[in-house]
């Protein structure tokens, strides 16, 4: 993301049920961080790989309460059957392009294998998701390798950047250059505050719609009143972190959520997208046998963290769209970044006349 570019939240057009985060960011959970591999080479590499390692030393041994939803499964995502069958994270989640998934799991293994005390048997599962970013991407040249994965464990960090950047290098968002997003939200539950934390790679299209403002439809520009190349179908991977005590359970149930905001920004979730949240606690107390002091929060309480999911994810998506930039790649194929000025004066103006 460009260092002149502001962050969505900084224009003031969106209000938050509970604080943001310090950082607004996934990484606001203590101990998470993103690590970002960009490639742009030629005129028809625009790809990358994203990295969002929950920071527990030793995860495959200690283990963490994870699950995943699906809005529609019409994508690649590793792992998902062990974490149903187990209700457990056990390594960093990977992101990157549709074909380079298997290249992006075997890197995170050597990773892992390079950092923790494996047996000879140890088989970590491992979760790497995707979006097609074949519209500006040479999705079969094979460009992301293993040592691209160890560049992005090496760049892991709680400041990362935003937009054309990691696994959202060539992604999209509606009919704009979109990219990779995050915020957070500081919940306050059972008398403590804990950390709620999204990370979106988008790659979906609809009719945007940007807090309520039919932003798309304004512009003359939305996915269904006209078929644009390269706007089929798309995804969006959503990863949720929190520091509360949650069990696995618990945890799908507010990942579901994470959809409801991807619906406020204007998507129907598409036949041909996939959609899908990992979501995990960095608090061991959801896993069985864990000896700590901590007890889970009750089901009673899960609607706060369900609006900050929502809202979270929400302004994410919103903060992919401020952050990417204008791209051309693959054949000549360009997409354009949101115009944010004129975007901001159609919000205001609205809202005005309303």
């Amino acid at each position: 993301m460009s260092n002149n570019k502001k962050r969505f939240y900084e224009y003031g057009l969106n209000e938050a049920s509970f604080p943001r985060g310090e950082r607004n960011k996934i990484s606001d959970v203590s101990g998470v961080r993103v690590g970002h591999v960009t490639k742009v080479e030629g005129e028809n590499v625009r790809t990358g790989v994203t990295i969002v390692d929950p920071g527990i030393k030793e995860l495959f041994k200690n283990k963490i309460p994870g699950a995943i939803a699906v809005g529609n499964g019409y994508g690649k995502l590793t792992g998902i059957t062990q974490v149903e069958e187990l209700g457990t994270i056990e390594a960093p989640v990977g992101l990157t392009s549709i074909l380079s998934v298997g290249a992006v799991l075997q890197g995170i293994i050597g990773a892992v294998s390079g950092r923790e005390a494996l047996g000879s048997i140890d088989g970590p599962n491992v979760i790497v998701g995707e979006v097609n970013d074949g519209f500006l991407n040479g999705i079969h040249k094979g460009s992301i390798g293993t040592e691209d994965v160890k560049n992005a464990f090496y760049s892991l960090t709680e400041d990362f950047s935003l937009g054309n950047v990691g696994g959202g290098t060539g992604s999209r968002g509606f009919s704009w250059k979109g990219g990779i997003g995050s915020s957070s939200r500081i919940v306050e539950a059972g008398g403590k505050k804990y950390t709620l934390g999204v990370l979106v790679q988008t790659n979906y299209g609809g009719s945007l719609s940007i807090t309520g403002v039919p932003v798309g439809k304004l512009l003359g520009k939305t996915d269904f009143d006209e078929f644009l190349p390269g706007n089929s179908g798309g995804s969006c991977m959503i990863v949720l972190a929190t520091d509360a005590p949650f069990s696995a359970r618990q945890l799908k149930r507010i990942a579901e959520r994470t959809f409801l905001g991807l619906a406020r920004t204007g998507s129907v979730i598409s036949p041909t997208s996939g959609d899908y949240t990992i979501a995990f606690s960095t608090n061991r107390a959801g896993i069985e046998g864990t000896n700590t002091k901590e007890t889970l929060l009750p089901d009673a309480i899960l609607y706060r963290f369900f609006l900050a999911a929502v809202e979270a994810t929400e302004e994410a998506v919103y903060d992919a769209l401020f952050a990417a930039e204008t791209m051309k790649g693959r054949d000549g194929n360009v997409r354009e970044a949101i115009p944010i000025e004129r975007v901001v004066e159609i919000i205001r103006s609205y809202r005005h006349a309303a």
